[in-house]
């Protein structure tokens, strides 16, 4: 199975991370979190936000930028910015990549946004706009890349509870 990365640097907002550690446990993606964070791991908050879903997480610590790129050298890291020079759709993911966050009230440093011109990637939106909500915009480009992906081992298909969709023809 493909394996995606989300990556938030310096968390501020617990409920924002309990929102993107459901999403992790939902598409079975990881999630790494860089330190300093505005919160403690075990902050009443984030577990709400998180809900019931924190035995599916797989999630790792870092010291800092550093330490992330150090223990993850042969990553493909793709910066998701409101200052970056193209759009999220133009990039073809690859298996193991990795999504990466700025905090929510400066983003990405950057240097290492300038560093990085060929991946770094924006999510369109008005130019009155700051930013999307962070978690919003993780579950965006984790969905954008599932889908390039076919939605690898998720489950394609609902149920009702009291009706059969086999009845319909184009549905099934």
């Amino acid at each position: 199975m493909p394996q995606l990365n989300i990556v938030l640097v310096e968390p501020e907002i617990p409920q924002n991370t309990g929102n993107i550690a459901r999403t992790c446990a939902a598409t079975g993606a990881r999630l790494h979190i860089v330190k300093p964070m505005g919160f403690t791991p075990d902050d009443r908050q984030l577990k709400r936000a998180g809900l019931d879903y924190w035995h599916l997480l797989d999630i790792t610590y870092y010291e800092g930028l550093d330490d992330l790129f150090d223990k993850n050298r042969n990553g493909a890291f793709y910066y998701f910015s409101t200052k970056a020079p193209r759009k999220y759709t133009d990039i073809a993911y690859p298996d193991k990549c990795y999504i990466v966050f700025g905090k929510e009230t400066k983003g990405l440093p950057e240097s290492l946004l300038f560093a990085n011109p060929e991946t770094t990637v924006r999510i369109p939106m008005i130019s009155e706009a700051r930013s999307l909500n962070l978690s919003n915009s993780v579950a965006i480009a984790a969905y954008e890349i599932l889908r390039q992906w076919d939605f690898p081992e998720l489950q394609n298909f609902g149920r009702l509870r009291e009706f059969d969709w086999s009845s319909y023809a184009a549905i099934s």
